[in-house]
């Protein structure tokens, strides 16, 4: 059985999660859910970057930049979501965040379902 990447960090985020979906419900745009779980995870103590530009490169040229919602603690990237459902396209989106800035976990998070999704992505190839 494999180790839980950031066990603890990651039960802390997802109860600031339930806690902010319990408020809030499911509806909302996604930037006022975001602006809700910085609320809830700065009351916990912990240090938050939000929107955080990371540059894209290939073959060393930049060829763009990744906005990324939250990242905690300097440890997991959030990356938030108001859809009907979590989709494949939004795994790869996260692997590819975890790949550019050389982070071990995503947690993708969608508060637009009637119960919060969530979905851990690992980057294995460090």
């Amino acid at each position: 059985m494999s180790k839980l990447i950031h066990k603890e960090l990651s039960y802390a985020i997802m109860q600031a999660t339930y806690e902010v979906h319990n408020q809030l419900g499911p509806g909302l745009l996604e930037k006022l859910y975001e602006r809700a779980l910085i609320i809830e995870l700065l009351a916990q103590g912990h240090k938050i970057e939000q929107q955080k530009a990371i540059i894209a490169k290939y073959k060393n040229q930049i060829i763009g930049k990744h906005i990324l919602d939250l990242i905690v603690d300097k440890r997991i990237i959030l990356e938030l979501k108001a859809v009907a459902t979590i989709l494949p396209i939004h795994k790869q989106q996260a692997l590819s965040y975890l790949k550019v800035t050389g982070h071990q976990l995503a947690i993708i998070i969608n508060f637009g379902s009637p119960s919060v999704q969530s979905h851990r992505v690992v980057n294995t190839k460090q």
